[in-house]
């Protein structure tokens, strides 16, 4: 296997366990555990199900640690395209990391509050479910914020992809176009009551769904084609 070929297939198989670990953690606990409409029966799904919360503060974890390896490798895969672009890349999607992972500590602190029965004795049920419920708040707005991190390393990711010459350009093309969907997203989301749910938000999310997972799969399956490889030193050959 060509270095570069390697460094492709390692991106992907971060890239994967970013993608697999972020659906559970963020889209099915939430849905299985959460009801907005009703505080009461949130706490008791939490209450009765702690280690499906639990899996999902560790998919959460698991998540973001992968989002620090995964531009750092691919910024070894695509420095040769333009290192400038590749070096941003890297930022966005680090700047988003601490961001999540302090978040995370809105759930852990779910969990302290639901097993702290002095809490229900002096302040009441009603007052727990309401902090519970804040709490799970206080981390879709962080994860809110962190959105816009995920959308602007997917530009000049996509671009780089774009203009490799070794991997599909139509990738590039939808990661772009997942950048600008991630910031519709926020600015929905932070401006409109309503927003989730509706058709722009669901067609929203398509090209960096598209994208980001095509992509992955392709840096894992296939790699990059080894007609583009500088054999002597692993680096892309242009031109």
């Amino acid at each position: 296997m060509e270095p570069t070929n390697r460094t492709a297939r390692i991106a992907g198989f971060f890239y994967l366990l970013l993608i697999v670990s972020g659906i559970f953690s963020i889209l099915y606990v939430p849905s299985e555990l959460i009801l907005w409409d009703n505080a009461a029966e949130t706490v008791q799904n939490i209450t009765s199900s702690q280690l499906l919360f639990k899996l999902g503060i560790l998919g959460n974890l698991v998540c973001f640690t992968c989002f620090i390896a995964v531009p750092v490798v691919l910024f070894r895969l695509l420095r040769s395209v333009k290192q400038e672009q590749a070096a941003l890349m890297v930022v966005f999607a680090l700047t988003s990391v601490p961001i999540s992972y302090l978040n995370i500590v809105n759930h852990m602190d779910v969990l302290a509050l639901i097993d702290n029965v002095q809490y229900a004795n002096i302040h009441g049920v009603d007052s727990l479910n309401s902090e519970v419920m804040l709490l799970l708040e206080s981390f879709n707005n962080g994860t809110l914020v962190a959105h816009v991190f995920w959308g602007l390393w997917l530009f000049p990711f996509g671009y780089l992809v774009y203009q490799s010459g070794f991997l599909p350009k139509f990738f590039g093309v939808m990661l772009m176009l997942g950048c600008i969907g991630y910031l519709i997203d926020f600015l929905g989301y932070f401006l409109f009551e309503g927003y989730g749910g509706s058709l722009v938000s669901d067609i929203a999310g398509i090209p960096a769904s598209v994208g980001e997972i095509g992509i992955c799969l392709w840096l894992l399956i296939k790699g990059v084609g080894t007609n583009k490889i500088n054999k002597g030193d692993g680096a892309i050959a242009h031109g």
